[in-house]
């Protein structure tokens, strides 16, 4: 599983060593070379030259931007670019009853829980097919609930439901759940678990990935980031990947819509916000 990973690292140390060699012959910048190959690994590859900068300036470094993108180019190293999300065709209940679209693309309402984006994607491993059930707060993006099972339906969504509220104290009303028209956010489950928790059921039209654009946006994250770039052997496995991995979204990966903070951290932030006011 981590073969690939390995010779990649060993590969990168090698040249570092070179350049780091070069750099305090010529210019004493070997120390930040180090660094930033720290940060680097410390996103397990992903952070790009604006998310680094950001990361060494909180540690306390005083960096440019120019100097940090050319140490990385003269290193080899570069984050990882999600991919735009592809669109795919949600299978809708044509007997079921859709709710209105309560949020018309304004998915970032400016406070936290307004608005709730959820979504399905598929997943697999050695033992089969598997899919994953997010919930994710459309202002801080932070994954409030998820869910991964062998069989897709309204019983993951419910699942998800319940570890959403429960994230959040269990005090969620008048909350917009937003989705697309698959049939798993039409099922009786799903429409007993948001009438149970006093959510509003919303969704985007069938067919229009627009619609729900920022749950797309997150699977393309996640697969291009970590899911693409490792295999899983048994369901266990990729349970606990998926959980390490939105772990880090929360608490470590750093965002650009909310100030290059991890979602936890922003949260926290507008917490002491409101206190200070």
């Amino acid at each position: 599983m981590f073969e690939f990973l390995r010779r990649q690292q060993a590969q990168l140390i090698g040249r570092f060593i070179e350049y780091e060699d070069q750099m305090l012959a010529e210019h004493g910048s070997g120390p930040l070379a180090v660094k930033i190959l720290d940060v680097h690994a410390d996103s397990d590859g992903t952070y790009g030259s604006p998310r680094i900068i950001t990361e060494l300036r909180e540690r306390g470094e005083t960096v440019d931007e120019k100097t940090v993108a050319a140490i990385m180019a003269e290193i080899g190293i570069e984050g990882i670019s999600p991919r735009t999300f592809t669109v795919r065709t949600t299978v809708a209940d044509p007997a079921a009853s859709f709710p209105p679209d309560l949020v018309q693309r304004r998915f970032d309402q400016g406070r936290l829980d307004a608005v709730w984006l959820t979504d399905i994607t598929y997943l697999t491993c050695g033992e089969g097919d598997m899919y994953l059930c997010a919930i994710r707060d459309g202002h801080s993006r932070r994954v409030l609930g998820h869910v991964v099972s062998d069989h897709i339906g309204a019983d993951m969504v419910r699942q998800a439901i319940d570890a959403a509220v429960a994230c959040r104290g269990g005090n969620v009303a008048g909350t917009v759940l937003h989705s697309d028209g698959g049939g798993e956010f039409t099922g009786a489950l799903t429409v007993q678990a948001c009438a149970k928790h006093n959510l509003k059921r919303s969704m985007g039209a069938t067919g229009i990935c627009w619609d729900n654009s920022p749950a797309e946006s997150f699977w393309s994250t996640f697969k291009y980031e970590y899911y693409y770039r490792h295999t899983f052997a048994t369901t266990a496995e990729l349970v606990a990947a998926v959980d390490n991995w939105i772990n880090r979204y929360n608490n470590h990966r750093r965002h650009s819509a909310i100030g290059m903070l991890n979602p936890a951290r922003y949260e926290q932030s507008l917490t002491g916000t409101a206190k200070a006011a």
